[in-house]
């Protein structure tokens, strides 16, 4: 059993439509089956036309209203609608009014034995569902607190559950993101777009979150992909920014100008603060810990390494201009930098090195300098660069930067990290799952990137699904674990890997599979935890990924050239064509050679 509350204005209208005949003639029989005095007085008389006679329900019903005057609600009109799952037993009016009894008793809008409580009333006029509807206003002159009513009709609903014998549904766990309301659905579905505002966006700042290293790189990531960002900053501190709020193209309100939605709008982790805890370090500074984080313990493979400094250092020169602000991009996206200083010229810099930062103390970094990540990279080469007049118009070179065998490298250390963080689940599993709170919800970057990445449909669904499953009640934001660092660290690799065109395949598969028993084990560990919404949302996130794999298993092309993987991977091969096969292949397809018969084995008598 599920209920809805929502705040109207005026009751009358909302009389007038629950009396009626609905929207396709959905009602019938409307009648009161609870209420605060005689059910028999409250009902509204049949006039000699047929139609209802409203005025005195109306009116007892909005006379405590008067009593408050300014100390009223903007929306004085309390709201709930409480249904029925479709397999329940049809109740009858006395169970009815039962539950809307207990329903108005939790919320705390009528106490038991209270004489002045709100007045109200519950109409039924379907077999699986009731409507509450009371006037926020006590005869005694006191305004009740409707504050969290939401999660008290929840426990209501659940109480009633178990007395009647109804469908269990799961308790109020307050980690889903906020939903789209009424009317920006149906603005949606006016305009032609395919989700609300509120969702597109949404979508947007959850990708651009998991595939930034830091604050900054976080907003532009919002405005390449045409998001517009609206920045709030404070009115005590100049220049230290509080918040944001973000705004879909193309959607404005009556005013012609745009329908903006803060961060706390989209979700409870969402919010500024809450996201500057993704790139704070450990030890508390701010650095981007999902952008140069080792895979917690484990080190990122040579390769990958290698490609992951050129692409940062190629990124940092193509967005300054300068010695001094090439220096400070590269220390703001968390590498550490070493200068070489000239031996004539005072403080004269001649040349730099850049290194990942060590996953332990006892560990040495190991120095890149410029010149050996790429020539074009070397101080010399940035600063004739930077000196050109056409060098603010050059692209960014970070995609096509990367060759395959760099791709392949990062889906690689991805899929370690999923696997990673798959083992260390599994580990306080049984014993504190409470603990790997970091790594579930690190698996929504992770999943989200992914999707990203391959443009694959069903990724793109499972993440949406898994969002719930990965966030805390009250938004909370869990300590960072080092699997949750290795599942940030793989978002970001994604992240930098670019379009779907730009994907390898097979080490693709691997990372698909990896992240299928990721998504099943955090469903087990949130049953474990008793927090069935969110068992549900990890298990449906992995059942979309599974939708990726084909129904039969993909035969291998030679078994001289197959490559090792896993069979779970092989059979996801489908989903993921490969982008450098050709799609017609020029030279026909030979039958293979029918092999002689095997002698027939003698029987026995003829030994």
């Amino acid at each position: 059993m599920i209920g809805k509350v929502m705040r109207i204005a005026r009751v009358q209208g909302l009389l007038r439509y629950l009396y009626g005949p609905g929207t396709n003639g959905e009602h019938r029989d409307p009648r009161i089956v609870a209420g605060f005095g005689d059910l028999a007085d409250l009902e509204p008389a049949v006039r000699p036309d047929g139609r209802r006679d409203f005025r005195h329900l109306e009116g007892v019903l909005v006379q405590p209203l008067a009593l408050l005057g300014e100390r009223n609600y903007h929306k004085p009109v309390w709201h709930c609608a409480v249904r029925a799952a479709p397999e329940d037993p049809v109740l009858t009016d006395e169970q009815w009014a039962q539950i809307a009894g207990e329903i108005m008793q939790r919320t705390g809008l009528v106490p038991e034995g209270d004489v002045d409580a709100v007045r109200w009333i519950a109409v039924r006029h379907a077999d699986d569902h009731v409507h509450i509807v009371a006037t926020l206003a006590r005869p005694d002159g006191v305004r009740p607190e409707v504050w969290n009513d939401g999660y008290r009709v929840r426990d209501a609903c659940r109480a009633v559950e178990a007395r009647f014998g109804l469908r269990s549904t799961a308790p109020a766990d307050r980690t889903a993101a906020r939903r789209p309301k009424r009317g920006e659905i149906e603005k949606a579905v006016r305009r032609g777009r395919a989700v609300p505002s509120r969702t597109f966006l949404h979508h947007k700042v959850q990708t651009a979150a998991a595939g930034a290293g830091s604050e900054r790189e976080f907003f532009e990531r919002l405005q390449a992909d045409g998001v517009l960002v609206r920045r709030r900053f404070s009115e005590r501190t100049a220049g230290e920014l509080t918040g944001y709020a973000v705004a879909a193209p193309g959607d404005v309100n009556a005013d012609g100008q745009p329908v903006w939605y803060g961060g706390s709008k989209l979700a409870a982790d969402l919010t500024l603060s809450k996201l500057r805890q993704r790139w704070t370090s450990a030890d508390g500074s701010v650095r981007g810990p999902s952008a140069v984080r080792p895979l917690s313990g484990r080190h990122l493979s040579a390769r990958t390494r290698q490609a992951l400094l050129r692409t940062t250092v190629r990124s940092a020169a193509d967005k300054t201009r300068t010695i001094t602000e090439f220096l400070d991009r590269l220390q703001d996206n968390g590498l550490m930098v070493k200068v070489r200083y000239s031996q004539y010229v005072p403080g004269q810099i001649t040349g730099y090195a850049v290194a990942l930062p060590a996953d332990s103390g006892d560990e040495e970094s190991t120095w890149h300098p410029g010149s050996r990540l790429a020539d074009d990279l070397s101080l010399t080469r940035l600063q004739q660069r930077w000196a050109s007049p056409g060098a603010r118009d050059m692209p960014t070179a970070v995609v096509r930067d990367l060759t395959v065998e760099d791709r392949q490298a990062f889906y690689d250390d991805a899929a370690r990290a999923a696997s990673y963080a798959t083992a260390h689940i599994r580990r306080y599993l049984a014993t504190n799952p409470y603990t790997v709170q970091d790594a579930c919800w690190a698996a929504s970057d992770a999943l989200r990137a992914a999707a990203q990445a391959t443009g694959n449909h069903h990724l793109r669904r499972a993440a949406d699904s898994y969002d719930r499953a990965a966030r805390a009640p009250y938004g909370r934001i869990p300590r960072p674990t080092p699997a949750g660092n290795a599942l940030r660290t793989a978002a970001r690799l994604l992240a930098l890997t670019g379009s779907v065109k730009n994907r390898a395949t097979v080490s693709t598969m691997l990372l698909v599979a990896n992240l299928i028993t990721l998504l099943d084990t955090i469903a087990e560990l949130r049953r474990l935890q008793h927090r069935h919404a969110q068992a549900d949302a990890a298990r449906s996130a992995g059942a979309q990924v599974r939708e990726a794999q084909p129904e039969a298993p993909v035969s291998p092309p030679e078994p001289t050239a197959q490559v090792a993987m896993s069979s779970q991977a092989r059979l996801t091969m489908a989903a993921f064509p490969n982008p450098w096969a050709p799609l017609h292949p020029t030279a026909p397809t030979r039958p293979p050679p029918s092999s002689p018969s095997p002698p027939t084995r003698p029987s026995r008598q003829h030994r």
